[in-house]
């Protein structure tokens, strides 16, 4: 043992030691930069920008460089067309070496859903319901209607849509509206050959009122015909507002 101790102390043990350490440490970084030099370490290209692309621009990007790609998962995006590159794997400007597998995030195809019940409902729940169901609001237009705002129908693509009928999801819905000047106008009747009686019922029922009555020889309320009115059914006119005045002008009796 004191042999051992005298041993460490010695000066050839101490540059023994110091062979050995620097023989580890000179191993230690041959083999570093070795490694390095195998593996082009530090060496590369940077991955391009591919988010935003379309899939068949970002493959012939990745091609170019020498790069390989592989879809990962495809995810529905309401304000992105299909085939759209939406997340990467490596960064962009990441370097790389060549033959690296790039993975992409793309869009896809819209999923189809039941089209909600609209019909008869105001404007501003139709909009609350199709956003709810990720659906767009498209053009509106206006038509003759006793309601105002009330939906009257919903057009894809020009055809009319019902409740229940599959359609993508974030179409955008164009509505129909009624203007609430609907009821406002009606049909003149046509009041040629009726006593006044049978006149003031017509009227009645077309939500229009008695004007002037005027006759042609004796006046005879009850057997009399009307032979003229106005206003009278033309070409130019068919309909009058709620309540106009009908003229009538009677004539003959038994």
């Amino acid at each position: 043992m004191n042999k051992l101790i005298e041993y460490l102390r010695t000066k050839t043990f101490r540059k023994n030691l110091f062979i050995a350490i620097g023989s580890v440490i000179a191993f230690l970084i041959f083999i570093f930069y070795s490694l390095g030099f195998y593996t082009h370490h530090g060496e590369g290209m940077p991955v391009p920008k591919l988010k935003g692309l379309p899939i068949a621009k970002a493959i012939q990007l990745l091609e170019e460089q020498g790069l390989r790609y592989q879809i990962n998962d495809s995810i529905y995006l309401i304000d992105q067309p299909p085939g759209v590159i939406v997340e990467q794997d490596p960064d962009p400007n990441t370097n790389v070496k060549a033959n690296r597998t790039i993975y992409l995030i793309v869009t896809r195809d819209a999923p189809n859903i039941k089209f909600p019940d609209i019909e008869g409902r105001t404007f501003l729940e139709v909009r609350s319901i199709l956003n709810n169901y990720q659906l767009k609001v498209g053009d509106t237009t206006y038509r003759s209607d006793v309601a105002r705002d009330v939906i009257l129908e919903a057009v894809l693509g020009g055809i009319i849509i019902r409740k229940g009928q599959q359609i993508p999801k974030g179409s955008s819905i164009d509505l129909i509206l009624g203007d609430g000047l609907g009821a406002s106008e009606v049909d003149i009747p046509n009041l040629f050959g009726l006593n006044l009686n049978e006149a003031r019922m017509a009227l009645l029922g077309s939500s229009l009122i008695l004007g002037n009555i005027s006759f042609e020889g004796s006046i005879d309320t009850v057997n009399s015909k009307i032979i003229r009115q106005f206003p009278a059914i033309s070409d130019t006119l068919n309909k009058v507002s709620i309540g106009t005045p009908i003229d009538i002008v009677l004539k003959g009796g038994n």
